[in-house]
């Protein structure tokens, strides 16, 4: 007796496990059971196990019956022609869709020629085990998985073209490459995805060797003719918000120019590019700091008569401006009005990108790098026949990460471009290494890819052969101008007297034990002190009880808060967070005692 399990409860006793199991899925193949049902037989437990609740993960798979597939030729044509279509496949019993258990009890054949008497299913093709961006890697089946994985992942974070109606639209952060470009080397998901219509990337000449240590630790080197030429250039999309927000008491936001009564008026300079309904127009070049949307606001805290005198005098500045750190060109400007029938204007900048030095690139194989020179075009090695890489990779990221993809697409990026047609790199499924090569000797290059390249600067043959072809590649949207940062002095916190955290609020880079010692190995360790009192504050100290005492600022005197006495007070230097947590500690009634004694 075998027990069966429907959704993970026992449902019943069967005479035969398998022949039960076996009789399930003819019944579901010829549609007489529902086609969302899943069994397993397990020899070892003698259990049947039936799933058909929500959330599994499943996938179509042709079936084989006798060593042969059902799907036959006959069907291809018919598909071809709209004869057929996938539902009436699945309802036929040729395809049919598993689950994580059922494959348990199936063996299932990569392609035709594979297939035994023993198999029961077969792969409608074996790139579908991949998900759609990890499908546009090609030649993904020669790549370890870490790196396949590494792969998709960029090409998620890539610039492209990602709609068409990207000029009427306020979006974020939005990204868009000026010249995007469909892939030399493509898959079949290539197609299958319109990729020519949202393209992410461009096709560029890229040379394996070292340049001069400027590319090591993943760099890589841009050519400035290339990049003066389009090569990843791109703009960047930031909106500035404002609506005319309704208050309790019948008061509202006003966008406008402020006047210059208003609480926490800026000067004229900042408002210099607003129009007179408080609104910067189109084509304004802004920098940080100046104002985007002129709005003024009702005081925060009513009190008093305060109520009853709402003179513009009361009101106060609450304007947009361009935020810390960036600027740009204003690009199009939208007045409409929020759910609430609020007024609203969106503002949105654009700031053009070319790429420099900290940009980051990848190709389609997780070999992320970032730009570590850009040499000038004279500068760059050429070939006999004076072509120059666009981009210098350097070939220590090859023996490590295994992207033997990497390789092989650079080989097929150049067989494609000087043949003038694409080449097929779908997974499993891919034109072999072997033809390209042969059509690369054809060509009249030699076919391992390898070409004799001269030094730019000196024009000197170098001693090694260098590999060079053509490469899809992909600028990335962490670009250095997003992340620059640095600061002097600035806003503090309020609770710890220490520099604010972050970019966006100009706020300080933190300093701790391990980047102390970096700037002593530097013989740099002056700049300790400037850096290791940013929240320094003197406070006066009772001598006799050990408390930070009381300061007194209008009889000038300062008192021991435990004894009340004025004698023996110094004052000392410390930190403003170390000061709080004393004072942390007396809120919990442990007594922190300080005990001082002379430096000299």
């Amino acid at each position: 007796m075998s027990e069966v399990y429907l959704n993970g409860k026992f449902v019943g006793d069967v005479d035969n496990g398998q022949a039960f199991t076996q009789q399930l899925i003819q019944e579901r193949r010829k549609g007489t059971m529902s086609d969302l049902l899943n069994v397993f037989y397990d020899g070892i437990t003698d259990e049947v196990t039936i799933e058909s609740s929500k959330g599994r993960a499943r996938r179509p798979l042709i079936v084989v019956k006798g060593g042969a597939s059902l799907l036959t030729d006959a069907h291809v044509r018919s598909l071809q022609k709209n004869e057929l279509s996938w539902k009436d496949l699945v309802s036929q019993g040729i395809i049919e869709v598993l689950d994580a258990l059922e494959e348990e009890g199936a063996l299932i054949a990569f392609s035709p020629t594979e297939l035994t008497p023993e198999h029961t299913h077969l792969e409608i093709a074996p790139v579908t085990m991949l998900g759609l961006c990890t499908s546009l890697v090609p030649y993904a089946n020669f790549n370890q998985s870490a790196r396949l994985n590494a792969g998709s992942k960029n090409q998620k974070q890539a610039l492209g073209f990602y709609c068409s109606n990207f000029s009427v639209r306020i979006d974020m952060d939005t990204n868009i490459l000026h010249h995007p470009q469909m892939p030399i080397v493509n898959t079949i998901m290539h197609d299958v995805s319109n990729y020519a219509k949202h393209a992410s990337g461009q096709n560029i000449i890229v040379a394996i060797m070292s340049y001069k240590g400027y590319n090591m630790e993943d760099a890589i080197i841009l050519n400035r003719g290339s990049i003066d030429r389009g090569l990843g250039r791109s703009t960047y999309y930031r909106p500035a918000i404002a609506e005319e927000l309704r208050y309790s008491g019948g008061l509202i936001d006003d966008i406008t120019v402020p006047d210059k009564d208003v609480k926490g008026y800026k000067s004229e300079r900042d408002y210099r590019l607003l129009e007179e309904d408080g609104i910067i127009f189109p084509e304004a070049a802004v920098n940080e700091g100046d104002v985007v949307i002129g709005k003024t606001s009702p005081p925060r805290f009513l009190s008093g008569m305060d109520e009853y005198s709402l003179a513009s005098s009361t009101r106060r500045e609450s304007s947009v401006s361009a935020r810390h750190g960036e600027g740009g060109v204003v690009d199009f400007v939208l007045i409409t009005e929020n759910g609430e029938g609020n007024k609203l204007v969106q503002v949105r900048l654009r700031d053009e990108r070319i790429p420099e030095i900290g940009d980051k690139f990848t190709s389609r194989h997780g070999q992320k790098g970032v730009v570590g020179l850009i040499v000038p075009q004279s500068d760059m090695p050429f070939s006999s026949s004076g072509i120059q890489p666009d981009l210098i990779f350097s070939p220590y990221g090859i023996p490590s990460r295994m992207t033997i993809s990497h390789l092989i697409e650079l080989v097929g990026g150049k067989t494609g471009a000087l043949n003038g047609r694409f080449v097929d790199g779908t997974a499993f499924d891919a034109e072999a290494e072997m033809d390209l090569r042969k059509e690369l000797l054809n060509l009249g290059f030699k076919e391992n890819g390898e070409e004799t390249l001269y030094n730019g600067v000196t024009g000197e043959q170098y001693q090694a052969q260098i590999y060079i072809g053509n490469m899809y590649y992909m600028k990335l949207k962490h670009m250095v101008a997003n992340k620059l940062h640095s600061r002097a002095r600035g806003p503090i916190q309020l609770l710890t007297r220490q520099p604010t955290e972050g970019r966006a609020k100009e706020g300080g880079l933190r300093l701790g034990e391990m980047e102390k010692d970096t700037f002593i190995a530097h013989g740099a360790s002056l700049l300790l002190k400037e850096r290791f009192s940013s929240d320094k504050v003197i406070v006066p100290v009772a001598e006799e009880s050990g408390l930070i005492a009381v300061e007194d600022k209008y009889q000038k005197k300062c008192y021991c808060p435990l004894t009340g006495s004025t004698e023996n007070i110094s004052y000392i230097e410390i930190s403003y967070a170390f000061k709080l947590f004393l004072d942390e500690l007396k809120s919990m009634c442990i007594y922190p005692r300080l005990l001082l004694k002379n430096k000299f």
